[in-house]
């Protein structure tokens, strides 16, 4: 009997995606219970104090107000040439490093992602990221027949392992010619983790030790996903200046999106910034990343790009777009320092938190810690190293008293 239609490489191929998972078991919690006595810390989105998806009031503003034919028209593959000339600006901020740049608009920072493996590394290669990471990094990999290594992410003082990422970069780039590496920072996903400056010089000087051997090609990705939510603007984005006059051979790609920045998840709506010493690589980079766009999906959303470009381009609406969003920052800090605050207190071991919308902890056995947390009706994500808590998602009072529980949760798998 034929069991399968698929090529040879498709057979197989699923999805179970925990955070869909946890996400569905605490809907069903409130249906049962009661919303008031669920606290749901599964969603990556931000929820405002009544639990309900937050939109940053300028955006909606703007987009209600747009005009049919920006909403419904085509847009140029490449993008817009006003978004994609903003996204460039808003990345940097006053940060912009001595480089050639070019912008290729994406479906959100998932395509940036898909971009850069399939176009930066060969079929086979491996690409790199920290054991920390977020899980369609794997899957990306996956499907463009890559596999993904990882480093660990902190080391025994729980600052940046940089032997660890130095370690696993030669070792493969001893087996291989180039290599993807993904670095998601600040406010990475799941730890809410940051890199600093220093440690972002350690990162290059790595690098740059393998870009000495001409054989060799670097491609440093930098999902910078949440960097809106990581802080004083400039500030967040002073290691970007380290990306000027780099070797030829190391190339740096921005994973830029809409999707928290702008509240505006499913619009599905990015860019992929390259930054090079060589004009030669940058303008290649524009010609085959609008290639792939092409024969993935087409054009993307036209009505997002041109909601951002006409808050930048319109001083006012760009100052209120961002005292808005300020707003909604300092809500997750708020939330955020509840729980780290008590988590010190009650000796909860957390992962070193600097901001986002994430918070993570250690375990040995993520599931069943999660599990047990249904029992004080608290909807987590189990991880493969860890659980991760949503701040972003859970209102300050419901934030009060969780890792007390958890810390319970957690020591009573721990004597099973």
């Amino acid at each position: 009997m034929l069991t399968s239609f698929a090529a040879s490489h498709s057979k197989g191929k699923f999805a179970t995606d925990k955070i869909f998972g946890a996400s569905g078991a605490a809907v069903k919690a409130c249906e049962q219970y009661g919303k008031d006595k669920v606290v749901n810390a599964t969603i990556g989105a931000i929820m405002d104090d009544s639990e309900k998806l937050a939109c940053i009031p300028t955006v909606e503003k703007v987009l209600r107000e747009l005009p049919i034919n920006e909403l419904i028209a085509y847009a140029p593959i490449s993008g817009l040439p006003d978004y994609l000339k903003a996204t460039i600006n808003l990345a940097f901020a006053d940060n912009k490093p001595e480089a050639y740049f070019s912008s290729v608009a994406t479906s959100g920072g998932t395509g940036v992602l898909h971009h850069t493996i399939w176009n930066y590394s060969e079929i086979g290669d491996t690409v790199l990221t920290s054991d920390w990471y977020w899980g369609p990094y794997n899957v990306l990999c996956k499907e463009a027949l890559r596999k993904l290594d990882t480093y660990q992410l902190f080391d025994e003082k729980q600052n940046f392992n940089i032997k660890a990422f130095e370690g696993k970069v030669n070792e493969i780039l001893a087996k291989q010619n180039s290599i993807v590496i993904i670095i998601n920072t600040p406010a990475h996903n799941p730890t809410g983790f940051s890199l600093t400056d220093e440690d972002w010089t350690k990162v290059l000087d790595v690098c740059k030790v393998q870009a000495k051997k001409p054989d060799k090609k670097i491609t440093v990705l930098v999902d910078i996903a949440y960097i809106d939510y990581a802080g004083e603007k400039n500030e967040s984005r002073r290691f970007l200046q380290q990306f000027g006059n780099l070797p030829e051979n190391i190339l740096g790609v921005l994973a830029f999106s809409m999707s928290k920045g702008y509240t505006m998840y499913g619009q599905r709506t990015g860019a992929m910034i390259g930054m090079s010493s060589s004009k030669a690589i940058i303008d290649e980079f524009a010609a085959i990343n609008q290639y792939t766009s092409r024969a993935t999906w087409s054009n993307i959303n036209r009505g997002a790009m041109k909601l951002l470009t006409t808050i930048d381009q319109d001083k006012t609406l760009l100052a209120q777009f961002e005292s808005e969003r300020d707003v909604l920052y300092k809500l997750i800090r708020e939330r955020a320092s509840i729980f780290m605050e008590e988590s010190k207190s009650c000796g909860l071991n957390v992962l070193p938190y600097r901001a986002g919308f994430f918070i993570s902890i250690p375990a040995n056995d993520p599931d069943a810690v999660c599990e047990k947390l249904h029992d004080d009706l608290i909807f987590a994500v189990p991880l493969k190293m860890g659980v991760r808590i949503a701040v972003c998602a859970i209102p300050s009072s419901k934030v009060k008293g969780m890792a007390e529980k958890t810390l319970k949760a957690m020591q009573y798998i721990a004597s099973k």
